[in-house]
């Protein structure tokens, strides 16, 4: 079994409220699940008006499907309109 982690910063910079940055967030958050089929939630910032650090996770059989996966979506995230991708960092784990 193969897990994969994915930690992205974003900074949501027209936001002028926290609803703003949870609009911005949670459209992320379901377009990431919805296309991918990973687990997506925010692990801190969540008092910041501007800021968001969402963590992603995934579950393969294969490293290399792990690893072609949270590219692809890390490809994705970094031309977001609606937020700037300012830090990420990616793990995989492997149980072999």
């Amino acid at each position: 079994m193969v897990v994969g982690i994915l930690q992205i910063a974003i900074r949501v910079s027209g936001s002028r409220s926290l609803k703003d940055k949870r609009r911005v967030v949670s459209s992320l958050k379901d377009r990431l699940h919805r296309e991918h089929q990973l687990s997506v939630a925010e692990v801190d910032g969540l008092d910041s008006r501007t800021t968001a650090i969402l963590g992603i996770a995934m579950a393969a059989s294969d490293v290399r499907h792990c690893q072609s996966t949270l590219d692809r979506v890390l490809d994705k995230i970094r031309f977001g309109r609606d937020y700037e991708l300012t830090d990420h960092k990616l793990e995989i784990l492997s149980g072999k």
